[in-house]
């Protein structure tokens, strides 16, 4: 008899929530008509997030090829709505900010986001949901300290 594996346990159950509300966001970007694809409105949002961060980090966050994160940004930069400037730190790299004329869309995403996350999380009172944000929040922690005890594990290996 084939081995089962049950579908509830908290990484299913992540997995599966991830992937829903990935495609309900994309359906909601797209129904909007905000003149942006789901992939830029995610990569606006997250630049408008983390302020000046470079392109490599951004694609990083997104879990997107760096190659794909710059075609989302040629397109949101021709736009007016970001720009690449100089890492004062490093001159290769390249950081993004937000230009003053994605303020409007960033209020329009901001809107659709949370009428998506009302619905998402329908169900759940004021206490419930930030105990759902906390949780999540502690596991994204957990999750970069073993990203960074693989990375360094890799280092060790490879030195």
């Amino acid at each position: 008899m084939p081995v089962r594996l049950e579908t509830d346990t908290i990484g299913m159950l992540l997995t599966d929530v991830s992937r829903l509300l990935r495609g309900a966001f994309d359906r909601c970007i797209t129904a909007s008509a905000l003149g942006v694809t789901p992939g830029e409105a995610r990569a606006l949002i997250q630049v408008a997030a983390t302020e000046g961060i470079k392109q490599a980090d951004i694609a990083v966050r997104m879990g997107i090829e760096p190659m794909t994160l710059s075609t989302y940004l040629d397109r949101l930069e021709a736009l007016g709505l970001v720009e690449r400037v100089p890492d004062p730190g490093d001159r290769r790299a390249k950081n993004v900010v937000v230009t003053d004329a994605a303020d409007p869309l960033l209020l329009a995403l901001r809107s659709e986001v949370r009428t998506l996350m009302d619905q998402v999380t329908s169900g759940l009172d004021a206490q419930g949901r930030e105990a759902l944000r906390a949780s999540l929040k502690g596991l994204r922690e957990n999750l970069h300290q073993l990203d960074r005890c693989v990375s360094s594990d890799k280092k060790s290996i490879g030195e």
